[in-house]
């Protein structure tokens, strides 16, 4: 297990809570690094509930469950966390606004083919993982419209302007956009007589992230013990192609990590070595805030 280095102070954190997200704020920021979880949301409203035909472990398949919990040291080792309340299978924070999908919403004209949304993965998802159906039938243009309004548009004003806030202290920002991945999804792009991967890092082929941030975001998951890859089977979606501006000083790198390795992707649990993964995770954190030539102390 990695080191990771002490907290730099007992002075609480700032804590910023809406409808849409939570934002936690260190007592001070150490380096350009931004966490955010835009999947790991999991306030399934009892109207939303009324809508869907699956259950409710179903209806989390699509969710990036716990990933919050995998990174929430990050603000007490120096860096902002934004974390998104709203689940995945009801509005897709890392699609764009406009990918509306006619398949599931009233009143869409359809636009040229965009593959997202014609597996029904838009920005409001028609199916969840394995392409299992969420709604008997379509919703109404105006409750489309209402979500992007209360929980799309906030969380992106969130995230832009902390990039902003961090860029203009430190003349840069990196994000890093935390997700999970099923696991059965990495057996299936990991050909045969090759490791696969526990982590994938996205930075869409070098144009989201400079090489330097990805050599650096790659070595900490790698002194971890984690086994790493790059943009194969998951480059980036929207998050890292809306904000990722290497040439502007903005990096943006999205990381997946095997579900496999920290919960029942079944029973959507935490497994029962959840505790010392999350120290981990927050020792490869603790890697990425500190700033270059500084040395970690053991806590």
């Amino acid at each position: 297990m990695g080191l990771y280095r002490k907290k730099e102070s007992e002075v609480p954190v700032a804590r910023t809570e809406t409808e849409a997200y939570v934002l936690t704020r260190p007592a001070r920021r150490l380096s350009p690094m931004i966490f955010a979880s835009p999947h790991s949301g999991c306030d399934y409203s009892p109207d939303f509930l009324s809508q869907v035909v699956l259950d409710r472990r179903a209806i989390r398949s699509s969710e990036d469950a716990f990933v919050d919990r995998l990174f929430s040291d990050a603000p007490e080792l120096g860096a902002p966390l934004l974390v998104a309340r709203a689940p995945r299978a009801f509005l897709d924070l890392n699609r764009a606004a406009d990918e509306l999908d006619p398949g599931v919403i009233e009143g869409i004209a359809r636009a040229p083919h965009n593959p997202r949304i014609s597996s029904g993965l838009g920005v409001i998802p028609r199916v969840v993982a394995g392409g299992r159906a969420i709604y008997r039938g379509k919703l109404s243009l105006a409750e489309a419209e209402a979500r992007l309004r209360r929980f799309w548009h906030p969380y992106h004003r969130a995230l832009a302007g902390l990039i902003e806030e961090v860029r203009a202290e430190f003349g840069q920002a990196v994000l890093i956009d935390c997700h999970s991945m099923p696991h059965e999804a990495i057996e299936a792009h990991t050909r045969p007589g090759h490791l696969r991967p526990e982590v994938v890092l996205g930075d869409r082929y070098g144009a989201t992230a400079g090489r330097e941030v990805m050599d650096r975001v790659e070595a900490a998951f790698s002194a971890a013990g984690l086994r790493v890859g790059r943009n194969a089977p998951f480059a980036g979606a929207y998050v890292a192609q809306a904000y990722g501006r290497p040439s502007r000083g903005v990096h943006v790198v999205q990381v997946e990590i095997d579900r496999a390795l920290y919960m029942d992707e079944v029973r959507v649990e935490p497994l029962a070595g959840f505790e010392g993964f999350r120290q981990l995770i927050s020792g490869v954190v603790a890697e990425l805030v500190q700033p270059p030539g500084v040395a970690l102390a053991a806590e």
